[in-house]
């Protein structure tokens, strides 16, 4: 689970990062630092090579060149359960939740806590109530109001609860680094404004949020800063606070 970090201390870092699927390079040569309580928003038009970057820093895609820094020790990530073990978790967009289960199933899914006993070798009972007591510890603590974290499938919930759970399970699990795939796509106004109120609070924790969006406005309200990416290179890298949706969108398209 997540242990507090020091603001402002780089967690991750990527050196030189390139990948190139045949004539396309999706990536060329990127450098970026990751540091602990930051919200880094990563922006660029499509095929930019946002994505391809994260999901080199998560582990799905392994880069044909260019180092991975983790507290100052290269690493190598060949896949996700990698970078679930080093404290690495991703929201994706399309959530990754089954609908079918409840709050409590998603939080654990994959990582379901046993009841053991002495007489015999191998865990037999799901540990359902200490999930539920770590779930619901869990929740609070983020503020997130679900009305049944037991029983109620999440495929029921709304777009925002669904949203919320993704990433308090997500939170639960990282150490200290949190990816987002378009945190607030296809969110009404309301469910978009606690999901981002949620992401602050989890990052002023000192959790680092690297959050991939074309929320222009999400971004300026929520980012500490931004790197923009176009046709695979990193073109900009600049705190947050004295960019407009125009001076961004300039940035992107390359006026």
């Amino acid at each position: 689970m997540r242990t507090k970090q020091i603001h402002g201390q780089i967690v991750f870092s990527a050196q030189g990062i390139s990948k190139s699927y045949g004539p396309i390079t999706a990536c060329d040569s990127v450098n970026l630092d990751i540091r602990g309580g930051e919200i880094l928003a990563i922006v660029g038009d499509n095929g930019a090579g946002k994505t391809t970057l994260v999901k080199i820093l998560s582990g799905a895609i392994v880069p044909d060149s260019g180092k991975l820094i983790r507290d100052g020790e290269e690493i190598k990530l060949t896949s996700t359960k990698e970078a679930h073990d080093r404290g690495i978790e991703v929201v994706y967009q399309e959530l990754a939740l089954a609908p079918n289960l409840d709050v409590v199933s998603n939080v654990f899914l994959g990582r379901e806590l046993f009841r053991t006993f002495g007489f015999l070798p191998y865990p037999q009972v799901l540990a359902r109530k200490k999930m539920i007591e770590l779930a619901r510890t869990e929740l609070t603590r983020l503020g997130v109001n679900i009305p049944a974290i037991s029983g109620l499938p999440v495929g029921r919930m709304s777009g925002g609860q669904r949203q919320s759970v993704a990433i308090a399970r997500s939170v639960y699990w990282a150490s200290d680094i949190l990816f987002m795939d378009e945190p607030t796509a296809a969110l009404g106004v309301k469910e978009s404004k606690a999901v981002l109120s949620l992401i602050r609070k989890v990052a002023d924790d000192g959790v680092a949020i690297v959050m991939v969006s074309h929320a222009m406005p999400h971004v300026l309200e929520l980012a500490d800063r931004v790197v923009v990416m176009r046709h695979g290179q990193k073109v900009e890298d600049c705190p947050a606070e004295n960019l407009t949706v125009e001076s961004l969108v300039k940035m992107i398209v390359g006026i």
